[in-house]
Formats: structure tokens, sequence, C-alpha cells
């Protein structure tokens, strides 16, 4: 299965691991508990992005907490998913899931189980051309996968993917705040979307459909973590995403 998400993505999970990225600890944790979710709760294929995404939020704590006990609560729910997963034959699931394991298991320091849990993963990940799974992962996955290189585990591939983190490291803040980058049509949305114009006037100075210009403005909403105009504009100023403001003609 090449798709990497075979099934639906929540917003309030995207949502989530976008604040991850930021930072923002506290709101991460809030979902998770808002959610009523558990490391040790009943799993569910339905709930599987939502159970990836607790883990992280636990790894996450871990670095900013050093809270040991959170770490292990990620290594035994992702070994959960994991079998859960594979079962289901969720092949690009499978691939996140081995990523995040080896991360737990390199933060335990444990790093030969780290290192087979990212052979199997880039084993997997290969074939399909997977990059961005791994670099979006930053400093710890440049640390196994130069491990990874040295002991000659699929070398070729562990070069091109640590060339892809170290990109991805250099592209700043923007790029590590979003879960998605926003598309070169969602960009011209948004910069619609921080003037006085309304959706019918942005659809026709589009010239797309309004309900396609909606579907747009959602996608924009969930890749900021945001749930209104205002913020997505407030949040785009933030991050760089809109030009400096220029005075329309009549």
């Amino acid at each position: 299965m090449s798709d990497f998400f075979p099934n639906v993505r929540p917003v309030p999970a995207l949502r989530a691991r976008v604040w991850i990225a930021q930072g923002r600890l506290g709101e991460a944790l809030g979902w998770a508990n808002e959610q009523s979710l558990s490391a040790d709760g009943d799993l569910s294929y339905l709930r599987e992005f939502e159970h990836i995404t607790l883990a992280r939020v636990l790894l996450a704590r871990y670095q900013r907490e050093r809270a040991e006990h959170s770490v292990h609560k990620a290594a035994r729910l992702l070994e959960r998913l994991l079998l859960a997963a594979e079962e289901g034959g969720r092949t690009g699931r499978v691939i996140e899931i081995l990523v995040l394991k080896a991360l737990a298991h390199q933060t335990l320091g444990d790093i030969p189980v780290a290192l087979a849990s990212l052979e199997r993963a880039m084993m997997l990940a290969e074939p399909e051309g997977y990059v961005r799974v791994f670099a979006d992962e930053g400093p710890p996955m440049t640390s196994l996968l130069r491990a990874a290189a040295k002991d000659g585990i699929r070398r070729d591939y562990a070069r091109r993917l640590l060339a892809a983190v170290s990109g991805a490291e250099h592209n700043g803040p923007v790029e590590q705040a979003l879960i998605e980058p926003l598309s070169e049509r969602e960009l011209d949305v948004l910069r619609l979307l921080g003037t006085e114009l309304g959706g019918p006037a942005i659809a026709r100075e589009l010239m797309v459909s309004l309900n396609t210009m909606r579907t747009h403005t959602k996608n924009i909403y969930a890749k900021l973590a945001v749930t209104s105009r205002r913020a997505a504009v407030r949040r785009a100023a933030e991050l760089g995403l809109l030009p400096r403001t220029r005075s329309r003609q009549p």
C-alpha cells in the first residue's frame, strides 16, 4: 500500500502534530486528554492516526520534561500499533510506526533495537520512495541514519535520507511548523484571505468555483491548525507566508 495515510486524518490530531512541531506541548497534551486517549487503551483502526499522534506527544513530553515513564509508554503503545498495522497490511502506517519506534529506543539508549526498527522501516520505504517520513524527524533521525550508513544498512538510501534531513533542518521554522506545506494554489487563496475580499470575490479572482475555494480554505485551516480566516491570516503572518502588505488599487 503506497498511500502514506490510508485512512482519514482527523483535523484535531493534525493540529496536535503541528503543536508538537511548534513546541506547544501543553496544548498537545490537552488534545490527548480531551480525546480520552491512553497508551494502554483499546486500539481502533479508525483512531490509528490519533494513537500514533499520542505516541508522538509522549515522545515530545520526554524531550521537554525528561519524564522517563513517558517514553516507556510510547514504546509500548508503538509495539501494539505495529502489530495492528502489520495485521491490517497498512504499509504506510507500519513505516511511520517503525520510525517512531526507532526514535523511542534511541531515546532509551537501546541503539541496536533502534537500528533494527530503522532498517525495517527503510526496507519497506525504499521501494516506494519515502523520504519525508524520515526527514521530518530532524536531528535525532540524523544520528540514527549516520549510524545506519556506518553499519552498511542500506547505505545509499541512508545517505539520500541524510541529505533530505539536512535540507529539512535548514528550511527554517515555516517548514517545521507545518504538518504539510501549502500548495501554490492554497498560497494564492491564503494571500487573498489577507484582503477584504469575500469568498465569492476570491473565487472570481482565482477563476475557480466557490466550492473549490472553500475546499482550499478548509485545507489551509487544517495545515495551519486554525479554525477561522482571521486566525489563518495571523498564523500565516507569524510564519512569513504572506507578502508585505500592499495597497490595493481601486
